[in-house]
């Protein structure tokens, strides 16, 4: 028999989901069992899957002990990743940090030592933030994605807390995220809203652009503003309205202007212009803008971040 304290960052969840990230080896089946017999007992009474546990909530467990054992520190993936950070705004709560183009955000089968959320865990491990020694189930996650060739700005949260908020917030779009682009050439109006529906196909991870509704189409909404140009190209700034899987380059390509360099969606060699190794579109800047509480991170409401450098201006 083995008890486990219910930590702070472990809190506000369901018991099923902190059992299945505790217990990786733990078959979802055995675990059920183990609940429903009362193997697992939370603060010594019967429980149920769905229960939420909180802070200092003790669970009692009458399982193998196979199942108990821990990693050592030599496994730990991340620690195979890079612990550098382009760094722009850091506190107790959050990181704000500079992907650089050609960075994967997470890592997939074929590049699965290095990603950008494993270098957060090797930096904050470093730094002694992070211990997964004592966190049951949780580790410092991203609240939001870039493609590998898009660079700017991701948010990690360092606790579960700040997690859950941030989430939340990027559910109900109250975190503005404004990007760079350079474009072939000039669009007609020098500001505008774009409107138009997409569909993706994910066996090729490409999506198509209509005017008008489709079949399981998704409604896209791209604001974009010229903020200069000159004979082949113009610099843009980008405000999405929604956002879809390569939304930006695929609508920009849709109105005859795709991006400086991007070998999926600018396919008229006519408006295409290569310069550089990766697609000029960058997510330089975040604001902010909380609609209601937002708890332990109400201190960042309408606090505006930046990335000054951007490498194709």
């Amino acid at each position: 028999m083995r008890t486990i304290e219910i930590k702070e960052n472990d809190g506000g969840q369901r018991l099923d989901k902190f059992l299945s990230k505790r217990f990786k080896t733990m078959p979802k089946s055995l675990m059920y069992k183990y609940i429903r017999t009362k193997y697992i007992k939370l603060n010594g009474k019967k429980c149920d899957k769905a229960d939420f546990i909180k802070a200092g909530d003790i669970l009692t467990l009458y399982i193998k002990d196979e199942f108990f054992e821990d990693n050592p520190e030599k496994s730990y993936e991340f620690l195979k990743a890079p612990d550098k950070l382009n760094i722009v705004y850091e506190d107790e709560n959050i990181l704000l940090i500079d992907k650089k183009q050609g960075v994967l955000v997470h890592q997939d089968k074929s590049y699965h030592f290095d990603s950008l959320v494993m270098r957060v865990q090797h930096y904050l491990y470093k730094k002694g933030e992070y211990n997964p020694e004592k966190e049951s189930s949780f580790s410092p996650a991203l609240v939001n994605r870039i493609d590998r060739n898009t660079g700017g700005i991701v948010i990690a949260a360092k606790n579960a807390q700040a997690l859950r908020i941030l989430n939340e917030k990027m559910r109900t779009r109250e975190i503005e995220k404004y990007y760079l682009c350079k474009l072939c050439g000039k669009p007609k109006y020098d500001s505008g809203i774009l409107e138009g529906y997409l569909i993706k196909n994910n066996s090729t991870n490409t999506v198509k652009v209509f005017k008008k509704p489709v079949e399981n189409s998704k409604k896209i909404i791209t604001e974009y503003k010229v903020l200069s140009s000159d004979k082949n190209t113009s610099l843009a700034e980008i405000h999405l309205h929604t956002g879809r899987t390569h939304q930006i380059r695929a609508h920009m390509a849709f109105i005859g202007h795709p991006l400086v360099n991007d070998t999926k969606y600018g396919k008229n060699k006519k408006n295409f212009i290569k310069s550089g190794k990766y697609q000029a579109l960058y997510a330089y800047k975040l604001r902010f803008n909380f609609k209601s509480d937002a708890g332990i991170l109400n201190y960042l409401n309408g606090k505006e971040f930046k990335v000054e450098k951007v490498n194709f201006i």
